[in-house]
């Protein structure tokens, strides 16, 4: 066979090769949700072998930051370059990744103080249910994770702390912690949403919607039967939060693994930390 005949082929079989070792990324679904009254957006990430399997896959719900929509991941987390990459070498297991938004008209992760705007409960009661029938996503507790940066790795500290027979694994980071005191929730009100909150509704809403005051009213049993991965940079000004999360864990004696590595409050450092996500969630999907 002439060389040149034999280079094309050796080329185009590499070139397939390559190209079925890609995951695909879709970045503008969407489905009805009534609890939202709204067409909801959201991406999803799914692994290689996809389309040439019959397997049901481990998913992993990453939430954006504030400013970002479903997108965000997707488009400066460059979430399928990485987690291609994790298939390939063994760190990660195939999974599937569903990346929600959570800004369109209202900002958030958690349902509205005034009642109107239910997005934890669409997350749980919509959401989570359409995906979960529509792909190949395996529903026990052990196959299933939440992460998230900033806003929302206040989403994933929230959620998992809210519903840990859900999750196997949660993973925030430089992650918001909540309102940190009644007063707190009222600021945060006026600021991101422009109304007034009575002291009553706060004091209602702060220990619901506060990591450490979430802590320190769970057991350790209920907390760790989640398993934690926190991770936060040194030069992040959210830093302290997730540092005094790490201390009352300390004291609860839940088991947990913290973070701190150079950096702030940026895609650099989030792009780093996702290998690390991938490497810790699909761990516990192995167990």
């Amino acid at each position: 066979m002439p060389k040149v005949i034999l280079s094309f082929i050796l080329s185009f079989f590499i070139s397939n090769l390559s190209f079925a070792q890609s995951g695909k990324v879709f970045d503008k679904l969407s489905h009805p949700s009534k609890i939202l009254k709204d067409e909801r957006n959201f991406a999803i990430y799914l692994p290689p072998d996809y389309e040439t399997s019959q397997r049901s896959y481990p998913v992993l719900y990453l939430l954006h930051g504030a400013g970002d929509d479903q997108t965000g991941w997707v488009q400066f987390g460059e979430v399928q370059r990485i987690t291609d990459q994790g298939i390939k070498d063994g760190t990660a297991t195939p999974m599937i990744i569903v990346m929600p938004d959570a800004y369109t008209h209202r900002l958030g992760y958690f349902n509205d103080i005034r009642g109107d705007w239910n997005y934890e409960d669409y997350f749980f009661e919509e959401l989570m249910p359409y995906v979960e029938q529509t792909y190949r996503i395996k529903r026990e507790k052990q196959f299933r994770a939440v992460a998230g940066l900033s806003m929302g790795g206040g989403g994933s500290f929230m959620y998992a702390l809210h519903r840990p027979d859900l999750f196997s694994a949660a993973c925030p980071l430089s992650a918001y912690i909540g309102p940190d005191s009644v007063e707190g929730v009222k600021s945060m009100a006026k600021r991101y949403n422009n109304i007034e909150v009575s002291d009553a509704d706060a004091e209602k809403y702060y220990p619901t919607h506060n990591a450490l005051s979430l802590i320190e009213n769970m057991t350790k049993e209920q907390i760790e039967s989640v398993r934690w991965f926190i991770d936060c940079g040194d030069d992040d000004f959210l830093y302290e939060g997730n540092s005094l999360v790490h201390i009352a864990l300390r004291k609860k004696g839940v088991k947990h693994e913290f973070r701190i590595r150079d950096g702030g409050h940026s895609w650099s450092y989030w792009r780093e930390s996702l290998h690390e996500v991938l490497k810790f969630v699909s761990e516990g999907f192995h167990r």
